[in-house]
């Protein structure tokens, strides 16, 4: 990691991974214990619920207990279905506010976490995108010989 690039790390990369693996088995533990015990829907089956919003979590699992910044990085398009669903449940739901914001806290702990921890620890690996002009001049080289 270069010296500018440390500089700008406030979190290590260890204690973001342990913050965004908080808040994946949070919601991963709470959400079931949400639509099954505290507060079950009753438009929506137990099994339909644990499908919708239990199976999705456990997509990503191999990779991040592995710590693998890709599977991190993926991992935050799943998120988002949690944080949406928060927010509307915030918006349209008054019972259900402080689960709704149990479950916005874990979404967006893993979110931002998972984020940085994806970013540091792929340029500790030397992993990363080029930039388009750098990859631009490489396919013109290639194509002149």
């Amino acid at each position: 990691m270069t010296q500018k690039n440390h500089q700008q790390q406030r979190i290590s990369t260890p204690n973001l991974k342990r913050i965004a693996l908080v808040g994946y088995f949070g919601l991963l533990i709470f959400m079931p214990l949400w639509l099954l015990v505290l507060a079950p829907s009753e438009g929506l089956s137990p099994t339909l619920a644990l499908v919708m919003f239990c199976v999705p979590l456990l997509l990503p699992l191999p990779g991040l207990l592995k710590g693998k910044p890709y599977t991190f990085a993926w991992a935050n398009f799943i998120v988002m279905i949690y944080f949406l669903h928060s927010l509307t449940t915030l918006w349209v739901s008054d019972g259900e506010t402080l689960y709704a914001l149990i479950e916005l806290t874990f979404a967006s702990m893993m979110f931002f976490a998972g984020t940085y921890y994806s970013k540091y620890r792929g340029q500790e690996l030397g992993l990363g995108l080029k930039k388009l002009k750098v990859e631009l001049e490489e396919e013109k080289q290639r194509n002149t010989k």
